[in-house]
């Protein structure tokens, strides 16, 4: 039942016993009653008298018989009579007391009812007010609650907030020039190969990548221009231009830095630290870094992230791709570019955009678990 038609069943059930609990006290109906009494008192007035006749002489003797036996047989009907009149009077008294009585019934009953009334309506105001007690109760409990998640949110952002700066301030006071040597996949050591057709065989051809990178290049259209560092064949920047979002490249290969440049991509043939430490500070607004980082030695990829966010604006947008070490098939397919060192742990990545001044980090797996994606924003 729905509660309109609770309700509504209540309701009727109490008017059925207001109903009866009225009807029970309602006044007496002495009407028949009445009627009774006076059609006995007329039979009782009659007793005694002689039934008219027609007028006529034989009429009349029986008439003057009729008057002589009535007045001889009047000592013997006296007591009857006597009897049957005190028997009306009796019954005129007690027609009196009923009808006051059936008074009093009359407005015990209406004085009922109103106390009825009155108990309804103290019993629905007694409901009405343990209802708002648990109403005001619950609000209570809830506006603690709420007010106690609130303060507990505000303090962890607090202590966020002062880790961050103390972190900053920390690094900004010690830190020095950042020289690395250049990014593995530009050094002269690296294996004489095609890696255009390595690219293409391995990686995939330009066309599916483009497709991939599509979902990246919306994400960047607040925080423009994007920096694409080791752009390679410039999947990400076709998808960017698509996208009508400005962006430019950085490639340490020149065969992929030709390519791009044959397609009207903005892209500089450099390395990667060395364009970073070129750009003023808090120049770039966004960052895209796709399969990069994992032909990183271990102790270039804080270096590379404490220069990026040097050179990034405030809530600049950082996006990394790179393969899942958690995944089998990654692993076992990893080692197929020569120019890998090693995978980058996504709980790694996190710690190292924490300490480098990131925040807001996002891990998301991709590629059916093969790669996962890290999004952060510089605080």
């Amino acid at each position: 039942m729905t509660d309109e038609e609770l309700a509504a069943a209540i309701r009727a059930v109490r008017e059925r016993v207001e109903k009866r609990e009225c009807s029970s006290l309602s006044p007496l109906d002495l009407m028949p009653l009445l009627h009774a009494r006076d059609a006995a008192q007329a039979k009782v007035a009659s007793i005694g008298t002689v039934n008219p006749r027609p007028p006529g002489v034989a009429n009349a003797a029986v008439q003057w018989v009729k008057h002589k036996v009535a007045r001889a047989l009047r000592w013997h009907v006296r007591e009857q009579v006597e009897f049957n009149r005190a028997v009306m009077s009796a019954l005129s008294a007690t027609l009196d007391a009923l009808n006051d009585a059936s008074h009093s019934l009359g407005s015990l009953a209406a004085k009922a009812s109103d106390d009825t009334q009155n108990v309804h309506t103290l019993k629905a105001i007694a409901e009405l007010h343990s209802s708002f007690q648990t109403r005001v109760v619950n609000l209570e409990q809830q506006f603690s609650a709420l007010l106690k998640q609130q303060h507990t949110d505000f303090q962890a952002t607090m202590e966020s907030m002062i880790h961050h700066e103390l972190r900053l301030i920390r690094q900004r006071g010690s830190l020095e020039p950042i020289t690395p040597g250049p990014l593995v996949t530009a050094n002269l050591s690296a294996p004489a190969i095609d890696w255009l057709r390595f690219a293409e065989h391995f990686r995939g051809p330009e066309d599916k990548i483009l497709q991939h990178q599509r979902r990246y290049a919306a994400r960047f259209k607040d925080y423009q221009p994007v920096l694409d560092l080791g752009c390679g064949r410039g999947e990400f920047l076709d998808a960017a231009r698509e996208a009508k979002v400005q962006a430019s490249g950085v490639e340490a290969n020149a065969e992929f830095a030709e390519l791009c440049r044959m397609k009207n991509l903005v892209v500089e043939h450099a390395d990667m630290f060395a364009y970073l430490q070129q750009q003023a500070d808090a120049s770039l607004g966004s960052v895209f870094c796709s399969h990069v980082i994992e032909h990183f030695e271990a102790q270039l990829l804080p270096a590379f992230l404490a220069l990026m966010s040097a050179k990034l604006r405030d809530e600049g947008l950082v996006i990394f791709e790179t393969p899942d070490p958690t995944s089998p098939a990654t692993l076992a397919n990893f080692f197929i570019d020569p120019t890998h060192t090693r995978p980058v742990p996504s709980v790694l990545l996190t710690y190292y955009l924490t300490e480098a001044g990131f925040g807001k980090v996002e891990i998301e797996p991709i590629n059916d678990g093969l790669d996962y994606a890290a999004y952060g924003r510089k605080l």
